[in-house]
C-alpha cells in the first residue's frame, strides 16, 4: 500500500507536525545521553507498539547492549527487521531478542546471568478494554498486569537496575473497566518498591493505529475489503507511536522515583473515532457508505470487490462495559506539576503503599480467584476493596460481540 501512514496521523489524528514532546528532548539531550550511552538495557514487551516505539527513542542515545523480551515471536522477528532498516538508528552488538514471558523460569535466569541491567522497562501487559469478558478474562488480566509485575519486582530487588519503568494507562485514573483498575492496582504495586528502585510510570493517551487498536483494525479491513464500524460517541487523546515511545523513554529517564508522567494535552485535543474514520476513507480513494446495522455494512461490503468506491460504515452508540466516553490523567486529589516539562505533566504524590500492604491485596485477589466456583463480579468487588474510586460499568455486552 502507498498510504502514507505517518502523514496522516500527522494531518488526521494527533494534528501536530512533529512531536509534542520534542523539546523536552531537546531540553535535556545531555541527561538523556549519560543516562542511557553505553548502559545496558532490558525490555519487556518490547514488539509491543509502545515498546519498540520506546527501543527506538532509546537508541538515539546509544546504550550499550539492548535485550528484548516478548510472547509474540513474529513480532520480534519485525521488530529486529524494523531496527536494522532504519538508517537513523545503531543497534547495539549485543542485541538478543527472546521469545518467551516474563514470568518464565528462563527469564530469572538471563536476569541472573546476564543482569543486572542499568535500565529496566516493562510493557508487557493486558491492554484492551475488550479484554474484559468473564472470570476467566479478568483473572488473566490480573495476573499479567499485577501478580507478574510483583514477581518481577521481587527479581529486581536481587538485581536491581538503576531506573525501571513499566507502563500505566490514563484509564487507572478513576477507572470505570477491569483494565484501568487492574494498572491502578498495578501502579500500587510497583510504587511499593520505590524506596528500593528508582520506579517511574506513564499514564498517556491512544496511541494512534497501534497494534490491536481499533484504528489498527482498519488496515487491516480495508486489506480484507471489509465494512469498517466505530463508536460514534466516544472522544479519545490521541499520540502517535514515536510520542509513546518518548513520553515513555522521558518518564524513565528524567522521573524522580514514584513519579506518575502524562501528557499535558488540553481538553480541546480530544477527537472523536467518528471524525477520524470520516477522514480515513476518503484518504483511501472511498467515499463513506453509512449503513444503519452490521448486517447492512457486511453486505454492501460484497460490492468492494467489485471495484466499488462506495465503502461501508457502521457508526454505533457505546453500550458495551467498561468504556468510558472520556479520557483523565489524574485525579482530584493528585498533586501535579504542569510547570517543569513543555509537554509532560508529573504526578508528585502517587502513594507508596508498603509491601505487606501489597502483599496482602494480592493474597486477598489470588484467594478469590483459588475458589472452585467464582464470577467476574467477585473479582471486580475484591478489587473495589482495595480501590474505593472504582466504578465499574457493568453492560453485560463485550466488544467481542461487535465488530
Amino acid at each position: 500500500m502507498l498510504f502514507d501512514l505517518e502523514k496522516f496521523i500527522a494531518d488526521k489524528v494527533t494534528k501536530r507536525s512533529s512531536s509534542f514532546f520534542q523539546k523536552d528532548i531537546e531540553a535535556n539531550s545531555q541527561t538523556l545521553r549519560e543516562r542511557i550511552a553505553g548502559k545496558s538495557v532490558l525490555v519487556i514487551g518490547g514488539a509491543g507498539t509502545i515498546g519498540s516505539s520506546y527501543i527506538k527513542a532509546v537508541l538515539k542515545f546509544n546504550p550499550g547492549r539492548l535485550f528484548v523480551v516478548d510472547t509474540n515471536e513474529n513480532g520480534l522477528t519485525e521488530l529486529t527487521r524494523d531496527l536494522r532498516s532504519n538508517e537513523d538508528l545503531q543497534v547495539p552488538e549485543d542485541y538478543k531478542t527472546y521469545p518467551l514471558d516474563f514470568a518464565h523460569p528462563v527469564f530469572e535466569k538471563i536476569l541472573k546471568k546476564e543482569g543486572p541491567f542499568h535500565i529496566v522497562a516493562n510493557f508487557a501487559a493486558h491492554k484492551h478494554v475488550r479484554s474484559e469478558k468473564d472470570q476467566y478474562s479478568v483473572e488473566a488480566m490480573i495476573d499479567n498486569n499485577v501478580f507478574k509485575a510483583k514477581t518481577l519486582l521481587d527479581q529486581l530487588s536481587i538485581h536491581k537496575p538503576e531506573r525501571f519503568f513499566c507502563v500505566s494507562t490514563d484509564k487507572a485514573a478513576n477507572p470505570v473497566n477491569v483494565m484501568g483498575a487492574s494498572k491502578k492496582l498495578m501502579e500500587e504495586v510497583i510504587m511499593s518498591y520505590a524506596n528500593d528502585i528508582p520506579i517511574t510510570t506513564a499514564r498517556f493517551a491512544n496511541v494512534a493505529f497501534s497494534n490491536g487498536s481499533l484504528l489498527f483494525g482498519y488496515m487491516e479491513r480495508l486489506l480484507k475489503k471489509q465494512p469498517l464500524s466505530c463508536p460514534s460517541d466516544v472522544k479519545r487523546y490521541f499520540v502517535s507511536p514515536e510520542e509513546s515511545g518518548q513520553i515513555c523513554m522521558l518518564a524513565c529517564m528524567l522521573g524522580s522515583p514514584g513519579e506518575i508522567f502524562f501528557p499535558k494535552f488540553e481538553e480541546e485535543k480530544l477527537t472523536l473515532f467518528k471524525d477520524i474514520t470520516d477522514d480515513f476513507i476518503p484518504a483511501q480513494g472511498f467515499i463513506v457508505d453509512l449503513c444503519t446495522s452490521e448486517a447492512e455494512a457486511k453486505t454492501k461490503a460484497k460490492n468492494l470487490r467489485s471495484g466499488s468506491t462506495a465503502y461501508p460504515v457502521y457508526y454505533f452508540p457505546t453500550d458495551t462495559s467498561g468504556e468510558k466516553l472520556f479520557e483523565e490523567f489524574y485525579t482530584n486529589d493528585d498533586i501535579v506539576d504542569r510547570d517543569s516539562f513543555q509537554g509532560l505533566g508529573v504526578i508528585k504524590n502517587a502513594p507508596i503503599n508498603r509491601k505487606e500492604e501489597v502483599g496482602r491485596m494480592i493474597q486477598d485477589l489470588k484467594a478469590v480467584v483459588g475458589r472452585e466456583s467464582y464470577n467476574k463480579s467477585d473479582i471486580v468487588a475484591a478489587m473495589k476493596a482495595f480501590l474505593p474510586n472504582f466504578a465499574h460499568i457493568e453492560t453485560g455486552k463485550s466488544l467481542d460481540q461487535k465488530m
